[in-house]
């Protein structure tokens, strides 16, 4: 059985991920190998903090060493995901101030140089597998589509809307950890509605991806066909593991 492929571009390769395994490979033709993280029983249980726990591994391949990333690119991020607890004890003013400096500098690290076209070949790579054309793709005879419904971007245009709803009906009193806390509970939420959607087959539930479908078009390129064989590396490695057990 085919598991289920998640991914994630680089500037200087592609990751790809299922529940147990991940592999990176770069375009300088490394490929570094990796298992998975995985869930307390418990935590799997537990709606919203589930959410949350899953969002974190998502980040896993990327915040080690091994060659997935430098090491200041892995202390940037590692700043911007600890910097909302921060924000509580400073002004709106300032804490918007630094939230779009915050967003401006993850926009650099995550789609400078060629990440956009290999953000498009990783969709690629994965709707290879998944229609089972994997050897088509590798020598460009076929060409899966460069636009995935599992896309983070998806995620990020369906946390927006919520995130702001949430702002509005929030019932309690302003206090200073009430942006924290607004911004984890909708991160938590829109991961138990992605997770819904996921696995939905009603096309209603469908149209909730279009704003991230339509986002794609600025967050990936199509791929060169060498770019794709390097998320198609990644994908091998991946497939591979997973059929070993």
């Amino acid at each position: 059985m085919l598991p289920r492929l998640g991914g994630m571009a680089r500037p200087n390769g592609v990751v790809i991920v299922s529940e147990r395994h991940w592999a990176f490979s770069g375009v300088d033709g490394t490929l570094v190998e990796g298992r998975m993280p995985t869930l307390p029983p418990l935590v799997r249980r537990i709606p919203l903090l589930r959410g949350l726990a899953r969002l974190g591994l998502a980040f896993a391949p990327v915040m080690r060493g091994g060659g997935t990333t430098r090491r200041i690119e892995r202390l940037g991020l590692f700043a911007a995901l600890l910097l909302p607890f921060g924000l509580v004890l400073v002004s709106q003013q300032v804490a918007l101030a630094v939230g779009f400096a915050v967003t401006a500098v993850l926009f650099f690290l995550l789609f400078r140089g060629r990440t956009l076209a290999l953000h498009g070949a990783e969709h690629r790579a994965i709707a290879a597998a998944e229609s089972r054309s994997l050897e088509e793709t590798w020598d460009g005879s076929s060409r899966p589509s460069r636009f995935s419904l599992r896309c983070g971007t998806n995620f990020a245009a369906l946390a927006a809307p919520i995130t702001f709803a949430a702002d509005q009906v929030w019932p309690l009193s302003v206090a200073l950890w009430t942006p924290l806390v607004i911004t984890m509970l909708s991160l938590a939420l829109t991961m138990e509605l992605w997770q819904l959607v996921q696995g939905s087959s009603s096309r209603l539930a469908k149209m909730l991806l279009l704003p991230g479908l339509a986002l794609q078009r600025v967050t990936t390129r199509e791929p060169l066909l060498e770019e794709t064989r390097i998320a198609l590396r990644a994908v091998d490695s991946v497939l591979r593991r997973s059929a070993e057990g």
